[in-house]
């Protein structure tokens, strides 16, 4: 019944958009497409789409996300939806538009692809040997995963921001907003390591701010540290296809997945709006179920 009823409401939504605004046929079928996905998956819960939750849309969202669907692609639904909703709404056929504060993905930016943990740990140990720059490398990784900063605060660390006596970073972000994050025992170990013995064979007599540097004594760049990932990711086994964005999705799903609040990772990872970080709740709900499914006896 609730499919049929989704249908319904798809055609009539149809009907009204056409009449309005007079679109092509090719834009009617990519509507009716996207709108006939959310009903399908919505249908298997016997839900109608005129009471869907936001929290509901947001783990249908989630459910395109690891099905693999591009941004691009994922865009376009959450704007075929909103078009939708906002109809729903200005008929009074719906009470509220679920999809009024939905942020759209980034258009051109792959999604993060999610590791496991053992996965990280084989990430993690790729850097070998004593040299100062497999230091450096280990200590970076080690960094991004244990604070989950973004690739250009990670880079742009100095070492006035650095307390390694207390454990913490002093991150300033996105916007100007300054936050604290701690680093943890292993991260600490290894950063020891590099601050003490291979950043100052990096740097020779130069002085430099920055934490990290190159082995010509400059701060690490954004592209630099985006090869090094890639190349650790293929020496791991992990795939080649890893950003430094993935630890901090990492960051972010294990906390969860452990037992995190949602508050708590929002200002860790610095995100102004709590929807931003929401989508990882869904990810790590998947991944609870699944492991749930999978090894427990009445799973």
């Amino acid at each position: 019944m609730s499919e049929k009823r989704n249908f319904q409401l798809i055609d009539q939504f149809l009907d009204a958009v056409w009449l309005e605004s007079g679109l092509s046929a090719n834009t009617l079928a990519a509507y009716r497409s996207d709108l006939r996905k959310v009903s399908n998956w919505l249908g298997k819960q016997k839900r109608s789409m005129e009471k869907v939750s936001k929290s509901e849309l947001l783990d249908y969202l989630a459910h395109t996300v690891r099905s693999g669907i591009s941004a691009r692609s994922s865009a376009r639904q959450l704007s075929s939806l909103r078009r939708f909703y906002r109809h729903l709404a200005r008929e009074g056929i719906a009470e509220t538009d679920p999809t009024s504060d939905l942020q759209s993905p980034v258009i051109g930016k792959a999604l993060p692809k999610t590791l496991s943990e053992s996965s990280v740990e084989q990430l993690l140990a790729a850097p070998t040997g004593n040299t100062a720059l497999g230091v450096r490398d280990r200590a970076m990784l080690e960094t991004i995963y244990a604070t989950g900063l973004r690739v250009s605060e990670l880079v742009n660390l100095t070492l006035s921001e650095l307390d390694a006596t207390a454990g913490l970073v002093r991150v300033t972000g996105k916007g100007g907003r300054e936050r604290i994050v701690p680093l943890g025992e292993e991260a600490l170990t290894y950063l020891g390591q590099y601050l003490n013995d291979a950043r100052p064979e990096l740097l020779g007599d130069r002085v430099s701010e920055a934490v990290f540097v190159t082995r010509r004594g400059g701060p690490m760049s954004r592209q630099a540290f985006w090869q090094l990932i890639k190349r650790y990711a293929t020496v791991a086994g992990v795939g080649d296809t890893l950003s430094p964005h993935s630890l901090r999705h990492a960051f972010a799903t294990h906390l969860l997945n452990h037992g995190a609040d949602l508050r708590s990772v929002q200002m860790l990872l610095g995100h102004s709006d709590l929807s931003t970080t929401q989508i990882y709740t869904h990810v790590a709900r998947a991944r609870l179920q699944a492991l749930h499914a999978e090894h427990h006896p009445r799973g």
